[in-house]
């Protein structure tokens, strides 16, 4: 129906009764799912456009940040028995404060004045060294003394051989004189026989000549024997000399060598005595261990063994405790494909658990309940679980807002929030390590390749008050840390 005429007869009609009302029917379907197609398409081309911060996601726990600010267990250096307890879980205590009192075990140390028993033990072996020591002097005074003598001896007995050597030279010339007498009286004697047989001379003077020559040849003889007995006494001088050489030598050598054998249990004595103290020290040390104190402020979180009279080993722990005061710092695993994006400095977004939060990964400025951080150590050993640990402390820094939220703040930036004062080690954490801002159609492009993502570098901001910028040098040698993870990538 045409609708031509101003008289309708739409409100006359009964369109229900007629079948054919029904097949005339106008349909709108098809334009509305066109025009919502059209709009979804227009709202994904504009997503795609829309700015995405690169992250490495990870999880970790709270830990501090200095090893001696963490959960610490503490254990006994003696096995003892539990006699007393001081404190109870969940107590604050004070470095140096009474935990527990423990008692001996073993049967070593049962004897309750051990300590004293070993001083007099100490003191007697003091006393040995004392007469090790004098009985040593004496010794080398018998030396010196015997020294002296053998000098005196000595000189004495060179003397007799320098007489005895003298009187030799004298009964030898004697010897020659007597010799040569002899030899004169033999030729006269020889001239008076001649003289005789020619009838020169009588036969009594021939027979004073034999008489003479006889008395020469007799002292020559004589003579002859005590330059024998004068060697005998030079030799015999000698043999005494060397002989008192070898009988000094012999006695000083002897009291030398027991002066030694004092000396050396002097030593065995003295090193007796220092191990004995040393004992003693142990034994001092050891009573100390009796009354086992807190190393440092903190919490007792639990105890591993309980009761009275429980006994325990060397080494085993009996109680944990939390440090009082520490340094939080977050302890995240990272993957090694993602280890050459993270260095030092990195910007990290904090997610813990307990506080509410609504996270946009790729957009950091507009998530709620996240914290600033930034890494400060990352290991160079990969961990149990097959991945890199990196540490992460507070970082505050300013955070730029979102665009429809920028007009709050007259910089469009706000002062990120410090880290909760509630949080303790041990609790869970998310990080996301914050990279380059790319467009997010980029990043569903690089997700479904399986790319990398590209390297972060900072980029210069306006700073704000009461900060300065940073100096060519770092940001020299910013660019010479992020070379070699971008050509790792290239």
């Amino acid at each position: 129906m045409l609708n031509i005429s101003s008289n309708s007869i739409n409100n006359r009609l009964v369109t229900t009764k007629y079948s054919a009302f029904s097949l005339n029917k106008e349909y709108k379907a098809a334009r509305i799912l066109a025009f919502l197609l059209f709009i979804a398409l227009a709202g994904f081309i504009t997503f795609l456009f829309l700015p995405w911060t690169q992250n490495i996601q990870t999880k970790g726990y709270l830990t501090s940040l200095r090893p001696d600010q963490r959960p610490q267990t503490l254990n006994s250096v003696i096995a003892g028995k539990i006699e007393k307890w001081y404190v109870r879980e969940g107590d604050l205590i004070k470095k140096g404060d009474t935990i527990l009192y423990i008692s001996e075990i073993k049967d070593d140390y049962f004897d309750p004045q051990l300590l004293d028993r070993t001083q007099k033990q100490i003191n007697a072996k003091e006393l040995s060294v004392g007469s090790y020591l004098e009985k040593a002097k004496a010794l080398e005074g018998q030396i010196v003394a015997m020294e002296k003598t053998r000098i005196l001896k000595l000189d004495q007995a060179k003397n007799y051989t320098k007489q005895a050597r003298l009187k030799v030279m004298s009964d030898s010339t004697e010897l020659q004189a007597a010799v040569i007498n002899f030899e004169v009286a033999e030729e006269q004697y020889k001239r008076m026989e001649e003289m005789y047989k020619d009838g020169l001379r009588p036969l009594t003077d021939l027979e004073a000549r034999r008489l003479k020559l006889q008395e020469t040849l007799a002292k020559r003889i004589s003579q002859e024997n005590k330059l024998l007995a004068s060697r005998n006494e030079l030799i015999n001088a000698q043999i005494e000399l060397g002989s008192l050489e070898n009988q000094f030598q012999d006695k000083i050598s002897k009291a030398e060598s027991e002066k030694f054998a004092t000396l050396s249990g002097m030593y065995d004595s003295e090193a007796a005595v220092t191990k004995m103290q040393n004992q003693y020290m142990n034994y001092s040390v050891r009573t100390g261990l009796y009354y086992v104190m807190a190393p440092q402020d903190g919490y007792i979180t639990k105890a591993y063994k309980t009761g009275i009279g429980e006994i325990f080993k060397e080494g085993e722990p009996l109680l944990s405790i939390m440090p009082a005061n520490y340094e939080i710092a977050a302890e995240l695993y990272i993957d090694p494909v993602d280890l050459p994006l993270v260095h030092m400095g990195t910007h990290v977004r904090l997610l813990f658990d307990g506080w509410p939060a609504i996270v946009f990964s790729g957009w950091p400025n507009s998530s709620f309940g996240t914290y600033g951080g930034k890494v400060v150590a990352i290991d160079n050993v990969i961990s149990n679980n097959n991945k890199y640990r990196v540490l992460v402390v507070p970082d505050k820094q300013r955070v730029r807002l979102p665009q429809f939220l920028q007009w709050m703040t007259d910089s469009g930036e706000e002062e990120d929030k410090e880290w909760p004062g509630a949080l303790r080690p041990g609790a869970g954490v998310k990080g996301f390590a914050l990279l380059k801002d790319v467009k997010l159609g980029y990043e569903l492009w690089r997700q479904l390749n399986g790319f990398p993502p590209e390297f972060y570098e900072d980029k210069p901001v306006d700073n704000p008050k009461g900060k300065s910028e940073k100096s060519e040098k770092e940001a020299k040698e910013d660019e010479v840390k992020q070379k070699p993870a971008l050509k790792s990538f290239k």
